[in-house]
């Protein structure tokens, strides 16, 4: 996954929106979001063929996760594990905190570079594993931060980094544009700049929303999603997926995606 947008609103009956579009070698198999591991039955989630792990998920506690990578770290690197492993590992929580609490315990060298997010309906985190200059072993370091209320985006760079080409150029228009309405299912405001694939000529391909290259990198698939607010009972979390780009691919509905606690339909008991 190379581009996250969040609209946080505390307090707000549709508390998280989420976009995201996945830049990733278009030969690089995977599935759309399903109920892929048998051993995470609460979990539904892109799966990446290859490594086994997962881009983007959600799990049935209403925590959704994903993972990005860093500057110049496509594709993996021998003797480091899969950083698909890492969403998955943060939905076997309950929480999105207690989740960001765990992954603060991670060791950033077993990995390259990345950035993860994880979040549920009343917070969200960031978490930001670097390398010391040169890839020197046992020198890594992993920082987590809390996302802040209002529209962010997150890409391979650090949150709302306008050092980033594409935040710098798309994260002014998601800020401006009609904000999504999930109870109509309207995300017109928002689906319009996810297929964009305009960009600074100066920069390349790599500074629009939907990259298309000649070298077969480019963007793969896209996910909407939002968040009820805690106490809404019968409210399911809205999840459309387009499973090529989304200036080509409707986004369609994904099955599995359940009633988190708290949001079903009769009061737990007094």
């Amino acid at each position: 996954m190379c581009t996250v947008v969040f609209l946080l609103r505390p307090g707000h009956p549709w508390p998280l929106l989420l976009a995201a579009n996945r830049d990733e070698m278009a030969d690089r198999p995977w599935l759309p979001p399903g109920r892929h591991w048998p051993d995470r039955a609460d979990v539904t989630a892109g799966k990446d063929v290859l490594a086994g792990g997962t881009w983007f998920g959600l799990n049935d506690a209403g925590v959704v996760a994903g993972v990005l990578n860093r500057i110049n770290t496509l594709g993996p690197a021998p003797g480091l594990r899969s950083r698909g492993e890492l969403p998955l590992e943060a939905l076997d929580h309950a929480d999105a905190r207690s989740a960001a609490e765990a992954l603060a315990a991670l060791d950033p060298d077993a990995y390259r570079p990345f950035n993860l997010f994880v979040a549920d309906a009343r917070e969200a985190y960031w978490i930001r594993a670097t390398h010391a200059e040169g890839g020197v072993a046992g020198h890594g370091r992993l920082d987590v931060f809390p996302i802040p209320a209002g529209c962010s985006m997150l890409t391979a760079y650090d949150l709302n980094d306008t050092g980033s080409p594409r935040i710098g150029r798309h994260l002014p228009r998601f800020r401006h544009a009609a904000v999504p309405d999930p109870e109509r299912d309207d995300w017109s405001g928002w689906t319009a700049l996810m297929a964009d694939q305009s960009h600074d000529p100066a920069v390349g391909p790599g500074g629009a929303m939907t990259v298309v290259t000649e070298t077969g990198f480019g963007t793969v698939s896209s996910t909407l999603l939002a968040l009820p607010g805690v106490g809404r009972w019968g409210v399911k979390p809205v999840w459309r997926f387009a499973a090529g780009r989304p200036s080509e691919a409707p986004y369609r509905p994904v099955s599995g995606a359940r009633e988190a606690p708290g949001h079903s339909a009769q009061p737990a008991p007094s």
